[in-house]
């Protein structure tokens, strides 16, 4: 695997935690970010509901997203367009999804398949939800951290479940400007305070992890008010459709 592609592949459900190497030497080199304002809201969007639907049931196998619920952007937000019966959510998700220091956080390119399991349909959609709606509301990244402290301190969103975890096996999603697909690859929640107590980023380690909000803060403040998570990345050998992943050719 080439090593820019393992820099980009860290995309965070519903929140994008792709570019955790390429965000952290823009970071040190002062970089200038690539996507400084939000787009206009119509290139975040899917004009073919169908396509969306099909896209973000291609996160995980079929035997899981066939039975999952599916939500779709609109312009107000995300809406339900399938109800589904497992417990499961599938979207798509945005690059506004992503950390918040992240440099392609306003990048309409990205459209990412998502499937969250149940306990992270229940303490992770709610953030991604609150999200949408304030960005195609067209509040600004500073206004959508403040509307998220502010809902964590009134108890609006709910504490991380147990358990929570992502399937992120798409061949079609976009992720990043930089690597392309990626790779297929499931992701778990934490409340894990050091990812060397997963062997995360280690010599020969299948895993890799990344802070939930920030990639890296710039000072105490921009998380109070959080509550930390520690999200885990693990590489898996087939997309979703059963088909063996080319690493070589990311």
């Amino acid at each position: 695997m080439r090593k820019h592609t393992t820099g980009a592949v860290l995309f965070t459900c519903s929140m994008l935690l792709v570019g955790l190497g390429v965000a952290h030497q823009a970071i040190a080199q002062n970089v200038a970010a690539p996507y400084p304002k939000m787009a206009p809201i119509d290139q975040y969007l899917m004009p073919d509901r169908q396509a969306e639907i099909a896209l973000a049931r291609s996160a995980a196998p079929d035997a899981i997203s066939r039975d999952a619920t599916v939500v779709i952007l609109g312009r107000h937000g995300y809406e339900t367009a399938v109800q589904g019966k497992n417990g499961f959510v599938c979207f798509v998700g945005r690059s506004w999804s992503a950390a918040f220091d992240w440099d392609e956080f306003w990048n309409p390119k990205v459209k990412a398949a998502d499937c969250l399991n149940p306990q992270a349909a229940r303490s992770i959609w709610p953030i991604i939800e609150l999200r949408a709606r304030m960005v195609m509301a067209g509040r600004s990244n500073a206004e959508v951290l403040s509307a998220l402290k502010a809902a964590y301190e009134n108890k609006h969103l709910p504490d991380l479940e147990s358990g929570a975890m992502d399937y992120m096996m798409s061949k079609s999603s976009y992720l990043t400007d930089q690597g392309g697909h990626n790779m297929p690859h499931v992701m778990f929640y934490t409340r894990v305070k050091d990812g060397k107590d997963w062997g995360s980023g280690v010599e020969g380690s299948p895993i890799m992890s990344s802070p939930y909000w920030f990639f890296a803060p710039t000072e105490p403040s921009q998380m109070k008010g959080l509550p930390p998570i520690l999200v885990f990345l693990v590489a898996v050998p087939n997309w979703s459709d059963g088909t063996p992943a080319s690493m070589s050719s990311h």
